[in-house]
């Protein structure tokens, strides 16, 4: 009755902080809300999705893996380090300024100082107003992802953040985290963090061609998949992400609603801290706890089968993935390497993980430190929402931590720049290295990629990253995250998801 008793008062909330409007009024449902308002705070899932609703990019992905234009009407290559984007004419910001050439220009150099986004830029050499609505994007050399990384520039109002403060602060209290004005088809009309965030539709939007009706979009953060489920079942929210494994048979069933599901290309990791542990410095430790953790066991017991077994970071399809590296779950393979490496007897670790950042996150972790505890390996494990993960995270803050990762590029170099290669502030490269793991040819390889153009050679470079990271157990590997969203009868929202989960919420139609 306790349970039942819970659902029934979280869903109360839920309609007294959504309220149930006209038919041009979404109310809907995340797992959490986006931590701050400046799209250049947090490179991660909930910024981009934020960012689609407020802001506009230069271009943007199609369901296809191609690009359509947006603020960029139109682009040209005109050597092998320069591109040239043709600008929208007379979109407006928020505040009712003019958008210009100088204000995406201005956007790229906050891009190239963000700790989390300078990475991604990083082989952006110059910005350039050639007039008012043109740039010229000059690269360190030949740059076979520029339209990808394009479609991370949403261009922000200069006057408007030079007035009231441009700095970015991370997980702090700036101007910009907490104020907004984008271009995008949304205004922010209120927010409570953890509570509510109330949209509004731009009346100014540039895009008259988009087919969106919603007029009011309201974000309600649940963090409990169930108290999610039974809000879209009973109808007091229209719209959840992400469904959980457990409720996708049961939702399917619901006449009343319609369940989107996608292979994922996220992939889930554990990163071994090689510098606050002394143990998980050691190769052979590092390779037992990727025997000793059974992903395969994982993916079919709590994710229920919603997923795909990893042993790398590149799903198949992704010009990196290596067909040869196999999941690798062998108890005993992993109590001899444990002695091998000296620690027949195990040794203590720490643990952190969200619990409501990925699906089934916490209890990922509390498998994988029962499955750890077989080879003598005590865990310490702290599970918190990703509110107060992230800070824990950028501080490296336990020796085992959890981190997801959607390659921003839908390219395998992606994954290795941010994850994998030597961590470096002044770059932004491996800002999510929380492992600290270092190999000099792991860099080499993935600088080099960023600069090849031939296919082949590029598959190859990539392939061979993969493979070291393998053979050193860099990392854990778990699984690649499938997709699923629910919504109720007549809200469309089938046409504005994509496998990069980045909803385009200002395209939804909502027909009843």
């Amino acid at each position: 009755m306790k349970i039942l008793r819970n659902l029934a008062t979280a869903s109360a909330i839920v309609l007294a902080a959504a309220g149930i409007g006209s038919a041009q009024t979404l109310n809907f449902a995340y797992d959490a809300d986006p931590v701050s308002l400046d799209p250049h705070e947090q490179l991660s899932g909930g910024t981009l999705q934020l960012s689609h609703m407020v802001f506009d990019p230069l271009l943007r992905w199609n369901k296809e893996l191609g690009f359509d234009p947006r603020l960029a009407e139109s682009w040209e290559r005109v050597d092998d380090t320069t591109v040239i984007f043709k600008l929208r004419q007379g979109v407006k910001f928020h505040t009712g300024n003019d958008m210009t050439a100088e204000d995406v220009v201005w956007t790229i150099e906050r891009l190239k100082s963000s700790p989390d986004f300078k990475g991604l830029f990083a082989g952006w050499t110059s910005a350039r107003a050639v007039d008012d609505y043109t740039i010229e994007i000059k690269t360190e050399g030949p740059s076979p992802l520029i339209l990808h990384t394009a479609t991370y520039v949403f261009p922000m109002d200069k006057d408007f953040y030079e007035e009231g403060g441009a700095e970015i602060t991370k997980h702090g209290d700036s101007f910009a985290s907490q104020h907004a004005s984008g271009t995008g088809p949304f205004t922010i009309e209120s927010r409570e963090q953890g509570v509510k965030m109330v949209f509004k539709r731009n009346p100014d939007y540039w895009d008259t061609a988009s087919p969106g009706n919603v007029q009011t979009a309201v974000l309600t953060p649940i963090k409990e998949a169930p108290t999610r489920v039974a809000a879209i079942l009973s109808g007091d929210v229209d719209f959840i992400a992400p469904v959980p494994p457990t409720d996708l048979e049961r939702i399917d069933a619901d006449p009343n609603v319609d369940l989107v599901t996608m292979t994922g290309t996220r992939i889930i990791t554990l990163q071994m801290n090689q510098t606050r542990n002394e143990a998980l410095a050691n190769m052979k430790v590092r390779q037992a706890i990727v025997y000793a953790i059974n992903n395969e066991g994982i993916v079919e017991k709590i994710m229920k089968g919603f997923g795909t077994v990893a042993a790398q970071n590149s799903p198949a399809g992704y010009v990196g993935h290596n067909p040869d590296l196999k999941p690798r779950f062998d108890l005993a393979r992993a109590k001899a390497l444990m002695e091998e490496a000296g620690y027949p007897d195990g040794f203590n670790a720490t643990m952190m993980c969200p619990n409501n950042r990925y699906v089934n996150d916490y209890k990922i972790c509390e498998a994988a430190a029962a499955m750890l505890a077989k080879i003598g390996i005590k865990i310490d494990l702290t599970t918190m929402p990703k509110a107060q993960y992230w800070p824990k995270y950028d501080e490296r803050a336990a020796d085992i931590m959890m981190i997801g990762w959607h390659a921003d590029t839908e390219d395998s170099a992606n994954f290795f720049e941010f994850l994998n290669m030597t961590p470096d502030t002044d770059t932004g490269r491996g800002q999510y290295n929380s492992g600290n793991y270092s190999n000099e040819m792991v860099d080499k390889l993935t600088l080099a990629s960023l600069t090849e153009t031939d296919p082949q050679k590029r598959a190859e470079m990539l392939q061979q990253v993969e493979k070291i990271l393998y053979d050193e157990a860099a990392f854990v590997p778990l699984h690649w995250q499938d997709l699923a969203w629910a919504a109720r009868r007549g809200v469309e929202i089938e046409p504005v998801l994509n496998v990069m989960n980045f909803p385009y919420l200002g395209d939804l139609v909502i027909s009843d």
